[in-house]
């Protein structure tokens, strides 16, 4: 039979389960205080380029382990980026590669719907520029931004362009003899190119700067011109049109980016490329999200791809922004696309791209 004594508490028994609460209360408010200090230092290295900077953020960023990647550079670049850094710091980067306008897009649903999976997103100019104006990135001040081109770091700071991928023009070596190239972009409009131009379907930044170069009226009469008599076939996917003129599937590729023609070339493959002056340049940047759950290791990958790893984009045939990375790439003339000017006229400028290039290349 149950015992229907009743059990009294002692005013000792209180005290010790007082003194215990206390206890529990007084080291968990000691974590948070931790946790909120390590937080703001974190923020505050961010902002820093102080010399202890470096080794603080090393420090803070092994003890976060790790960080997720959003990026578009090429799948198959990602390893000779990476691996170097995770040896070097003991840093876990965890990568999701898409199309720089999916990874925008992923970063903008996930980061409306407070789901903060990612630290860090590599994309294009264009695409970073529109995070910052959804205000989902925060500001850096690395010790690396002066040693980039100029052009590279907008001034709120938010993202800093790490490689400039430049426009080329692609060309199949059994297709295409060495002695009718052209060497402006008038020779495109030679009725000996009729069908045998290729373009890559988003390439809108390549086509807005162009025209703007020759003078809006004369550059759009001119794309209006060559549309209709020579025609341009519009493809999917920069890799995809670069491996068609390999191929020989389309003999030239007026929109495919430098690295890509001379990847395969180096690999034996019938391509080559030139260059139709003045060159189209579009930057590639690098950014840390405002709720990053490891800003320390962000900020430090994000230092790295800016110094260190600036070398390893040379390598791959990327034209480095750093200036301390010699670039035969540098020599040519170029015009960069202004992400800013790109984002304010997108409406019109992507009618007449649709209109001309779209529609008119059919």
């Amino acid at each position: 039979m149950l015992n229907s004594k009743r059990l009294t508490v002692t005013p000792v028994s209180r005290l010790a389960r007082l003194v215990a609460l206390c206890f529990c209360m007084s080291g968990s408010l000691a974590s948070l205080a931790q946790a909120q200090t390590a937080t703001a230092t974190d923020l505050t290295l961010l902002k820093s380029t102080a010399p202890d900077r470096a080794s603080k953020l090393a420090a803070a960023a092994k003890l976060e382990g790790g960080i997720t990647l959003y990026t578009s550079i090429a799948e198959k670049d990602l390893k000779p980026l990476i691996d170097p850094f995770e040896k070097k710091y003991g840093v876990k980067v965890t990568t999701w590669r898409a199309s720089g306008d999916s990874v925008m897009n992923r970063t903008i649903n996930e980061t409306r719907a407070k789901r903060y999976n990612v630290d860090l997103v590599h994309a294009g100019t264009v695409e970073l520029e529109v995070l910052h104006r959804e205000k989902m990135l925060q500001a850096v001040a690395s010790p690396h931004f002066t040693e980039l081109m100029p052009g590279s770091v907008p001034a709120h700071k938010e993202y800093a362009t790490t490689i400039y991928s430049m426009w080329v023009q692609a060309y199949n070596t059994g297709s295409v003899k060495a002695a009718e190239l052209p060497k402006t972009y008038d020779d495109l409009l030679d009725p000996k190119w009729k069908g045998r131009l290729g373009f890559e379907v988003e390439n809108i930044d390549w086509f807005v700067t162009v025209v703007k170069s020759m003078g809006e009226a004369k550059g759009l009469q001119y794309f209006r011109d060559l549309a209709s008599s020579n025609g341009i076939s519009v493809r999917k996917g920069h890799t995809n049109l670069t491996n068609m003129v390999a191929a020989g599937e389309v003999p030239v590729a007026l929109t495919v980016y430098n690295y890509m023609p001379e990847q395969l070339k180096k690999k034996g493959a019938p391509i080559d490329w030139l260059v139709l002056q003045p060159a189209v340049v579009r930057g590639n940047a690098v950014g840390v999200m405002k709720n990053a759950k490891n800003p320390a290791a962000a900020a430090l990958f994000m230092d790295y791809l800016l110094g260190e790893g600036q070398q390893a984009y040379a390598d791959l045939a990327y034209l480095p922004a750093n200036t301390k990375i010699a670039a035969s790439l540098r020599n040519y003339k170029m015009l960069v696309v202004d992400p800013q000017e790109s984002l304010d006229g997108r409406d019109k400028w992507r009618k007449l791209y649709d209109e001309i290039i779209i529609r008119g290349g059919k």
